[in-house]
């Protein structure tokens, strides 16, 4: 089970909204200067993803959550967003390499390949989405941040 905490969006009949912070890891590295996973990192938006998760508990904003996914749904959709388009990159190439013999041709339809690959993918992934297995559930609830009060005393007062 893959494990992250989240912060409840709302909740409403049972289904509360969270969002999950992204995290890079490239700032505790020692080769941050010269790592280009750093630079990819900057290119994209660095913002935080919402869903919903069904929870019986009732849950008040602010509040965070544990959320857990299997590892065999994380590693399957990983498989089918890369692989897929991979395969149809080689194999379209290679078939138009043969049925053509120029390499233009195996260029042309390892590109038509690798952009069916995607659209396999991008077609195929919301119908195993709606599988239960596939959804992140609530493992744990912290407490809410009303409900927790710290108290100090100041140098006075002792």
């Amino acid at each position: 089970m893959i494990k992250e905490w989240a912060t409840v969006v709302s909740w409403q009949n049972g289904i509360a909204l969270v969002s999950c912070d992204v995290k890079a890891s490239c700032n505790s590295c020692a080769s941050r200067a010269g790592c280009g996973s750093r630079v990819l990192n900057k290119l994209g938006p660095q913002t935080s993803h919402t869903i919903s998760v069904p929870s019986e508990q009732p849950l008040v904003a602010g509040q965070k959550v544990e959320l857990g996914i299997t590892e065999g749904s994380l590693l399957s959709s990983a498989m089918l967003v890369y692989l897929s388009p991979l395969v149809g990159l080689f194999a379209m190439g290679g078939l138009f390499q043969m049925l053509f013999g120029t390499d233009v041709a195996a260029m042309c339809g390892a590109a038509l390949g690798g952009v069916g690959g995607f659209w396999l993918a991008k077609g195929i992934s919301p119908k195993l989405a709606a599988r239960e297995e596939w959804q992140p559930v609530i493992l744990s609830v912290a407490l809410a941040p009303d409900q927790l009060r710290v108290e100090t005393l100041s140098s006075e007062a002792r």
